[in-house]
């Protein structure tokens, strides 16, 4: 990443030159650019956007008997400086430097030029990313909204507390000295939709993060030598050590047997494999009378045509949903999916798009649609029309 303060980027011929669209060759230097480090992709476009705005309020309120009075002043102007991983600028700090410094150059450089807008992807009501949503369906049959639910006790079940936290979870908790007498548990089942996540701790305090789109089955206490979950979708999992009662998730036709590790299932309907990826410890995976054992950075694959185990696997990718962005290498098809359940939108392809390109990068998931699908057109080989919740991927 470039380590330039902010006067000098807006004085550079080929930066504005991007932001107006004026030479093709710095509009792919900068594009490429900014496919190589799409932490900054947003801040950047802020910065453009404002360039651009800047100037055409300049056109209208400068003129030349201004222009030596603003050269002295830019002299004295801040220096606001650009370091990774944090925003470009701050507008608090910074206005009237760069006030100063993008109107003088918008009157040297480009008197009147407006950048030609391609492919327009903002709207006037942008799509939210997706967050905390969940439903807990109790044994009973009763569904709690956990979004609209105060925090707090919500439920006891089996003797067993359920509450919710101010941080997105639910905890299932026996109170100390209590004894549960039910000879069976109660089951609960926990979805988080399209657009939704949420964490449980299991009464065994395992923890397990939900992904959109998927939903986890448990009973209210582990009761028995083994302790079993049915999951759908996807979920990350961090199982607390009991040597004596193996921990179990069912999915589909594959059960995962661990003592206590770490490890992510992603196991949607519409996907082709379920993928098993371990972080710590080990586990067994079986599916259809096979078995196979995998060991820390290694992916179990599960198909029809049975399991398959790599160690080609990029674990920051595969857990990077938890942790609060996209990351992937993969291709279009399989990012768009990933879209789709985050944004709750539908997805539809040009005839001209071949969704097996591959693509890479790493956006947060707390962006809005527009300023996700804005770092992926940064490649220069697609682009998206969004009309409602519908994205239409083209070229």
């Amino acid at each position: 990443m470039l380590e330039k303060d902010l006067g000098h980027l807006l004085h550079q011929e080929s930066f504005l030159n991007y932001c107006f669209g004026r030479d093709d060759n710095d509009v792919r230097y900068w594009n490429k650019w900014l496919a190589e480090h799409p932490e900054d992709a947003v801040q950047v476009e802020d910065l453009k956007r404002t360039v651009i705005m800047m100037a055409k309020a300049s056109r209208n309120a400068l003129r030349d008997k201004h222009f030596e009075e603003l050269q002295q002043k830019m002299a004295g102007a801040p220096v606001i400086q650009l370091k990774r991983k944090r925003a470009f600028w701050q507008p608090a700090l910074a206005a009237a430097a760069v006030l100063l410094i993008v109107s003088v150059a918008a009157l040297i450089y480009y008197p009147g030029i407006e950048p030609v807008q391609k492919n327009p992807i903002a709207q006037k009501i942008d799509v939210k990313p997706g967050g905390n949503k969940a439903i807990l369906i109790l044994g009973n049959g009763k569904k709690i909204t956990l979004t609209d639910s105060l925090n707090g006790q919500i439920a006891v079940q089996s003797k067993i507390k359920i509450t919710k936290t101010a941080q997105g979870q639910i905890v299932y908790e026996l109170p100390a000295g209590v004894a549960t007498n039910d000879p069976v548990p109660e089951y609960n089942t926990i979805e988080a939709p399209t657009g939704g996540q949420w964490e449980v701790v299991l009464p065994d305090r395992s923890r397990v993060w939900l992904n959109a789109r998927s939903s986890l089955t448990y009973p209210t206490f582990f009761a028995g030598n083994e302790r079993r979950v049915q999951l759908k979708g996807e979920a990350y999992f961090e199982i607390t050590h009991n040597a004596q009662i193996p921990f179990r998730v069912a999915s589909g036709s594959q059960v995962v047997e661990v003592l206590g590790t770490h490890f992510n299932i992603m196991a949607y309907d519409d996907e082709q494999l379920m993928r098993t990826t371990l972080l710590e410890g080990s586990v067994k995976i079986s599916d259809h009378g096979q078995s196979r054992i995998i060991v820390p950075g290694e992916q179990a694959r599960v198909s029809d045509a049975g399991i398959k185990v790599t160690n080609e696997v990029d674990l920051e990718d595969v857990i990077s949903w938890k942790n609060g962005y996209f990351k992937f290498n993969e291709s279009l098809e399989s990012i768009m999916r990933k879209v789709a359940r985050w944004y709750n939108v539908e997805i539809i392809y040009a005839s001209n798009i071949d969704p097996s390109m591959r693509f890479g990068g790493k956006i947060s998931r707390y962006k809005n649609l527009s300023s996700a699908l804005k770092i992926m057109e940064l490649t220069g080989n697609i682009h998206f029309k969004v009309e409602g919740r519908r994205v239409t991927v083209m070229q």
